[in-house]
């Protein structure tokens, strides 16, 4: 019978230790690679917990900062309204007679804020959220109670309407100073974007003194806007813009958008603005117009500024003074150039139609002019607009 020689039988029957040996091996190198594991996770956890720690100090410095923003929220909310309009919807076609036997009625969302005046409390918004609306197709929804106007009155040549109610438990807001608004200021937007109520968005003061721009069918005829690039939307309309101080510096009116939605570039009425227009209507149901008494070219350039003897082309160029007028009583004459209005310098012809229009009837105003490559000083008593045309 034939056997394996002993030395193969020696091999086999040494194999098993061998393969013992190898076994540990590996159990031992498992071992080692495990507690580098175990070492790199305990140095991966501390390292994380230490980063939690740093960002738990940084957070609460940030959180700090922010913590302004949460309060000025806050303390603004119960002072903005949500306001839903029901109108009457315009239709393309006129030619359809169903359309003027069944109008279509839809309700529009917008926005305002309260503000406190003579002891009362009333709603400023925008013209065009409640157009054409009566006192009962408007709702108004203020720090969750519902109420319905008393009265309204409209300004359609600023876009500005404010809405009379009853209540006198209502919070108003604080009115602050427009005028003390700079380029970069932070800013705060709360409306009703897309019906959305109470939303809040937020940015700079990206300019200001924007006018003539193209807003609407009807148009806003004086203009004066704070442009920001705070997120406002449809629905954002008459809406407050708040200072860092909780203060409401502008009424939020428009946006210029190709998509129509927020492309950063919205519009806000400054604040002393809408303020002068809506105590106005409260006091008389119509605003009082200043009144100068000039025509004002508007084709007035830098070269026509040029021929002039001037090296700019801000200001207004007078064309025409009407007779018997304040501009005709202060010594204003045809060729003059307005280049300061109450201290303010005047851009241009629109401008200054605008802070003529704003200034209160019999106010004394003084003038910067440039005539005849002199500059002059003129003081004006400003009239009152419609008193004036009523006896042309």
């Amino acid at each position: 019978m034939a056997e394996f020689p002993p030395s193969h039988q020696r091999s086999i029957r040494q194999q098993p230790t061998f393969g013992v040996l190898l076994i540990v091996g590996l159990l031992t190198a498992t071992s080692n690679i495990n507690a580098q594991t175990v070492t790199a996770r305990k140095v991966s956890v501390e390292s994380q917990n230490q980063l939690y720690q740093d960002l738990a100090v940084e957070a609460a410095a940030a959180e700090r900062h922010y913590s302004l923003l949460k309060r000025l929220i806050k303390a603004v909310r119960p002072s903005v309204a949500h306001i839903e309009a029901r109108k009457e919807q315009k239709s393309s076609s006129t030619s359809r007679r169903e359309d003027s036997r069944r109008p279509v009625m839809v309700e529009e969302a917008g926005s305002g804020v309260v503000i406190e005046y003579g002891q009362r409390f009333y709603v400023i918004t925008n013209y065009h959220v409640i157009e054409n609306c009566r006192p009962g197709d408007i709702r108004v929804e203020i720090d969750g109670r519902l109420h319905y106007p008393s009265r309204l009155i409209h300004d359609r040549e600023t876009d500005l309407s404010v809405i009379a109610l009853s209540q006198s438990d209502l919070v108003a807001a604080r009115v602050g100073n427009s005028k003390k608004l700079e380029i970069g200021d932070f800013v705060v937007a709360v409306g009703s974007p897309f019906g959305l109520s109470h939303s809040v968005s937020y940015g700079i003061v990206s300019a200001l003194g924007r006018h003539d721009l193209e807003l609407g069918p009807q148009g806003v005829r004086y203009q004066n806007f704070i442009q920001t690039d705070a997120a406002i939307n449809p629905g954002n309309s008459g809406g407050p813009l708040i200072n860092l101080r909780g203060e409401v510096i502008g009424i939020n009116t428009a946006i210029a958008s190709n998509s129509g939605g927020n492309d950063g570039i919205g519009f806000s009425i400054p604040i002393n603005m809408v303020m002068r227009i809506a105590e106005d209507l409260i006091d008389y149901g119509q605003v009082k117009r200043g009144f100068l008494g000039v025509s004002l070219d508007s084709r007035y350039s830098f070269e026509k500024a040029k021929s002039l003897g001037l090296d700019y082309a801000n200001g207004a160029l007078v064309s025409n003074v009407t007779p018997s007028s304040p501009a005709a009583n202060s010594g204003i004459q045809v060729g003059d150039v307005i280049l300061e209005f109450n201290g303010e310098v005047v851009v241009d012809d629109s401008q200054l139609v605008t802070q003529v229009s704003l200034t209160p009837i019999d106010s004394v105003v003084d003038l910067k002019l440039y005539r005849s490559g002199i500059l002059q000083s003129a003081r004006v008593t400003i009239g009152n607009r419609k008193a004036l045309r009523s006896r042309e």
